[in-house]
């Protein structure tokens, strides 16, 4: 990478970032903001990169982003389940919602930052993505097992990659 200190963002800009890592990325518009962003996944999860603050002297730059991954709920979620989660990592942050569970993090280059502090930063969203997914597999695994202990067998469908399934009453998709 080279030694050019980043300052400003474009949507282009995370584009290279995110396929120089090897993600494949789109640029979608919000239907309802009619703003663009970028959409890519990894581990089989979705996940959006929206434009934050933009600058005064330029329409298509911006100084930070953010990285989010939107899974819905069906049934019961313990929020002990989520503050456990961020109580034990840095960086990113998980959020219940209704019947959706929000990771994200947020990314800044204000000051200056170099190139691979900005790849550090996709690397760094990478690895939260796998942790969350293993993560709530284990959880929601005991919190089945927990139930079950207390009510009557139920049969559940198979997992798959892009689903977690806690018990017949919760899953997250």
């Amino acid at each position: 990478m080279s030694d050019t200190v980043i300052v400003k963002l474009t949507l282009d800009d995370l584009r290279s970032v995110l396929q120089q890592v090897g993600y494949r990325v789109e640029a979608v518009t919000d239907p309802v903001a009619n703003l663009p962003y970028l959409r890519s996944a990894t581990s089989g999860l979705a996940f959006d990169v929206r434009p934050g603050n933009r600058l005064a002297d330029a329409d298509d730059s911006f100084v930070d982003a953010a990285f989010t991954a939107v899974l819905q709920v069906q049934g019961e979620l313990p929020l002990d389940l989520v503050n456990r989660w961020n109580a034990t990592r840095r960086f990113a942050r998980l959020q219940l919602s209704q019947q959706f569970l929000v990771l994200s993090l947020d990314v800044s280059v204000a000051g200056g930052v170099m190139p691979d502090h900005l790849r550090a930063h996709v690397e760094i969203w990478d690895r939260l993505v796998q942790e969350l997914i293993a993560y709530l597999r284990e959880e929601l695994r005991e919190l089945s097992a927990k139930s079950a202990a207390t009510a009557p067998a139920a049969p559940q469908a198979p997992e798959r990659e892009s689903e977690v399934k806690a018990t017949a009453t919760t899953t997250i998709q």
